[in-house]
């Protein structure tokens, strides 16, 4: 199902970008939304303007945000400028200096100063994002602009598909109180151990994250797949290019070559392969019975003794790296490499307990160089 392998990967599809593709999706429409509803429970957008699946997870994760933003005032900004689009028509043009007015006058808080080279950065960055997400389109002018001097303008288009980049909540989410309440609200007032929600609740947590821990999320949902687990498997596998692994404490889904949908592990660059040697030194541990695992599959270490276990890997493979990982100072490879293997859910840290907890996708696949390795940043897989 190709066209639903497109919806999965892509946050949209707009006629006015691909006008091909988009009528391509709608032929198959029917097959696309029995699927998404049945096995997830998402729902389909479909209309003049662009086909959209509503990708809501089961369960948050930290990768799931916007990798581009790295403060609470891009958000903001985000959706101020969402707010400032939603009672303009498609195809609208406006000037930025027509945004940071709206903005300044609707940012809570503190007044937002544009004369700080900060604040133009971060709206900048927002900016550039709702262009890549083609929310916008530049008509005239360069955001480079505005980003040296306040006075700077820039020329920008509506698409039209701002109103549909939130998620469409089923009730008033100003009775929410916690953001515990966002996480699956359609099924509040239904069973959520039971029946579709579970069904909905595995499919999402195998599509839509790296992989399934049994201590995360309903311990019931890994009852499902004690059950239905062959038939959720031959149904993914029909349907993608892809296989599934079921374990006693987790499930992954484990794309294909010609399955595209999403982002996927290891990619081509020097994070991955690095990431690949650290999969090979944790098991390496566990073999020779330094690291023990426990019942639920996971593992747990002190986190100066991974951190450690961080270090080996650049001394002993540090030669191999990319000149900016090799000429990296210690700790600042550490702390890099704990944030994105905490992106790739290989583990979690356990700030109360000083841990580090390893999942199993950790032992999943590892990466070493080969036996005649001198000096190369290639790892095998």
């Amino acid at each position: 199902m190709n066209e639903l392998e497109l919806l999965l990967d892509r946050r949209w599809i707009l006629k006015s970008e691909d006008k091909e593709l988009y009528y391509k999706i709608r032929d198959s429409i029917g097959d696309i939304r029995k699927f998404a509803m049945e096995k997830m429970g998402c729902q389909v957008i479909e209309n003049s303007l662009l086909v959209k699946l509503e990708k809501i997870p089961a369960i948050p994760e930290t990768f799931m945000g916007i990798g581009e933003f790295t403060s609470k005032e891009e958000y903001a900004f985000l959706c101020i400028l969402l707010m400032f689009l939603e009672d303009r028509d498609a195809e609208d043009q406006f000037m930025l200096s027509q945004l940071t007015e709206y903005i300044t006058a609707n940012m809570p808080g503190e007044p937002v100063d544009w004369t700080v080279f900060t604040s133009r950065r971060k709206l900048v960055k927002v900016l550039r994002y709702a262009v890549a997400q083609q929310i916008l389109r530049v008509t005239d002018g360069n955001d480079d602009v505005f980003m040296d001097e306040q006075s700077g303008e820039v020329l920008y288009e509506n698409t039209g598909a701002s109103r549909y980049f939130m998620r469409i909540f089923s009730r008033d989410i100003m009775d929410y109180g916690s953001p515990a309440d966002f996480q699956e609200s359609d099924w509040f007032e239904m069973d959520e151990d039971r029946g579709i929600a579970r069904r909905h609740r595995v499919y999402k947590r195998l599509l839509f994250s790296v992989g399934m821990y049994r201590d995360a999320g309903a311990e019931e949902d890994f009852e499902y797949l004690k059950y239905y687990g062959r038939r959720l498997s031959a149904d993914l596998e029909q349907n993608f290019d892809c296989r599934v692994h079921i374990h006693k404490g987790s499930a992954f889904l484990l794309m294909g070559e010609d399955c595209h949908m999403g982002m996927a592990f290891p990619g081509n660059n020097a994070v991955s392969d690095i990431l690949l040697l650290c999969c090979a030194k944790i098991r390496e541990k566990v073999e020779l019975g330094v690291w023990n695992i426990r019942n639920d599959e996971t593992i747990f270490v002190g986190i100066m003794e991974f951190e450690q276990m961080l270090k080996e890997v650049k001394t002993d493979f540090g030669s191999g790296f990319t000149k900016n990982y090799r000429e990296m100072p210690e700790g600042e490879f550490v702390r890099e490499m704990l944030e994105h293997l905490e992106r790739w859910t290989f583990i979690r840290r356990e700030e109360k307990e000083h841990g580090i907890v390893i999942y199993p996708s950790a032992g999943k696949m590892e990466g070493r160089y080969p036996n005649d390795y001198a000096g190369g940043s290639r790892n095998e897989q």
